[in-house]
C-alpha cells in the first residue's frame, strides 16, 4: 500500500469513521498526520502502551520519566498515550500555550480511581479528630492518581512520589513530619515502608469506606505510614505460587516484580523496582540469564524481544493473561483519530485541569522533581 503523504479530508468525522479502519490503514494516517504536524506535536508514550502505538513515542518511560518529559517540551501538543492521570501531570507540567491530548477519554485507572477527593478530605477531618494532622501527618499520594488529588496534597504541604523514587519521597516527608498518609496504593507504600525498616503493624489499611478507616485511635496513633486500601488490578493477578513454580523448573533463574505487587510477591523476588528499573536491570544482566516479571504484559513481551538475541529468556509471572484495559483503550484507531484531527486544527480530547487547582498540584509535583 502506499503511503498517504497528507492527511485525508475527513479527518473531521466522528470516531467511529477510524474505527472500521485496520490496524495497517491507521499506521499510514498516523504517519502522514505527523508528517503535516511536523514539531507541533509531540508522542509520549507510556511503557505499558500497547506495540501498535509505542512504535510512534517520541518518548517513552515510566511515569516519573515522562513527568519530567513532559515539563521539558516545547510542542503545542503533547499527546499522551497514557491514562488519564498522566495527561493531567502533562497539563499541569507545561506551559500555558501547550495543549494535552488523551486519544481515548475512557483510557483512566482503577487504582487512581479507588482514591477520590471526597473521601481524602474525610479521612483527614477523621484523622484531625484524633491528633493534629496538619502538624504530624503529610500527605502523599502515588502519580497514579487524579490531579485534585494531587492539588490536595500540595495545599497540606504533601508531596507526590512514583514506584522510582517513593523512598527517597517518603524519606523526606519523615524529615518534616512524623507520619505519612500514603494512597491510593497500600502495596507501594507497605514494600517501601518496609524497605526502610518500619514493622508491617506500624502501617495499618485505612479502609475510606469504614469509619475512622476501620481502625481505633490507638491504631491512628501508634502508626508511621497509614495505608491506602487500594491496588492496581494487574499487579494483584501475580501470585507466591507463580514464583515457586518458576524457581522449581528453573532454579537459575531471577524474578523481578514492581511494587506494586503484593508484599508476598515482592518478598519472594530477588528483584523489586519500578517499570524503567526493570528494563535496566534485565537490559543490564549477564546474557544467556532468565527472568520471571511481574509487571504489565505488553512491556514483558517487548523486553524480551529486546534481549533474545543475548541469549535471555524473559517471561510473564502470571499463567493468566492481563494487560491493563485502560491502558489498552488507547489504539491506533484513536491515535490516527486524534492526529488527523489536529493536523487540520481540530483539537480534540484535550485535558485541562482548572488553574487553581493545577497550581497546588504543580506545588506537590515540583516538590517531588526537586528531590530527584
Amino acid at each position: 500500500m502506499e503511503e498517504l503523504k497528507t492527511p485525508l479530508p475527513d479527518a473531521t468525522l466522528p470516531f467511529g469513521v477510524f474505527n472500521v479502519l485496520s490496524d495497517e490503514e491507521c499506521y499510514l494516517r498516523i504517519r502522514a498526520a505527523r508528517a503535516n504536524l511536523k514539531d507541533r506535536a509531540v508522542i509520549l508514550c507510556h511503557h505499558y502502551q500497547r506495540a501498535g502505538v509505542y512504535q510512534f513515542a517520541d518518548m517513552t518511560g515510566d511515569s516519573l520519566r515522562l513527568s519530567r518529559l513532559a515539563s521539558q517540551t516545547e510542542a503545542e501538543y503533547i499527546v499522551f498515550c497514557g491514562v488519564h492521570f498522566m495527561a493531567e501531570v502533562a497539563d499541569i507540567m507545561t506551559k500555558p500555550h501547550q495543549k494535552a491530548i488523551l486519544p481515548d477519554l475512557a483510557a483512566g485507572c482503577s487504582m487512581a480511581d479507588m482514591a477520590n477527593l471526597a473521601k481524602v478530605v474525610r479521612c483527614w477531618r477523621e484523622l484531625s479528630a484524633c491528633l493534629d494532622a496538619e502538624d504530624r501527618i503529610t500527605p502523599v499520594t502515588y502519580i497514579n492518581s487524579a490531579a485534585d488529588l494531587k492539588a490536595f496534597c500540595g495545599e497540606h504541604s504533601g508531596i507526590v512520589c512514583t514506584s522510582s523514587n517513593a523512598e527517597h519521597v517518603i524519606r523526606s516527608a519523615f524529615s518534616e513530619r512524623e507520619k505519612i498518609l500514603f494512597f491510593p496504593d497500600q502495596h507501594l507504600g507497605r514494600w517501601t515502608g518496609h524497605t526502610m525498616g518500619i514493622p508491617i503493624e506500624r502501617m495499618p489499611v485505612w479502609d475510606p469506606d469504614l469509619e475512622m478507616g476501620g481502625l481505633g485511635a490507638d491504631e491512628i496513633r501508634d502508626a508511621k505510614i497509614l495505608l491506602w486500601k487500594g491496588h492496581c488490578s494487574v499487579h494483584q493477578m501475580f501470585q507466591p505460587e507463580h514464583i515457586h513454580a518458576f524457581r522449581k523448573r528453573y532454579p537459575e533463574g531471577f524474578v523481578i516484580s514492581h511494587p506494586e505487587c503484593s508484599f508476598e510477591v515482592c518478598g519472594q523476588s530477588d528483584y523489586v523496582g519500578s517499570t524503567d528499573a526493570i528494563v535496566k536491570t534485565i537490559r543490564e544482566a549477564e546474557s544467556g540469564t532468565r527472568w520471571l516479571v511481574g509487571t504489565e504484559l505488553n512491556l514483558v513481551n517487548r523486553l524480551a524481544e529486546e534481549v533474545k538475541s543475548e541469549g535471555k529468556v524473559v517471561q510473564y509471572m502470571s499463567p493468566l493473561i492481563c494487560m491493563c484495559s485502560t491502558m489498552q483503550r488507547i489504539d491506533p484507531q484513536h491515535l490516527a483519530w486524534t492526529l488527523e484531527n489536529l493536523a487540520v486544527g481540530n483539537l480534540v480530547n484535550r485535558i485541562s485541569v482548572p488553574e487553581h487547582e493545577a497550581a497546588l498540584a504543580k506545588r506537590a509535583l515540583e516538590k517531588m522533581l526537586a528531590l530527584v
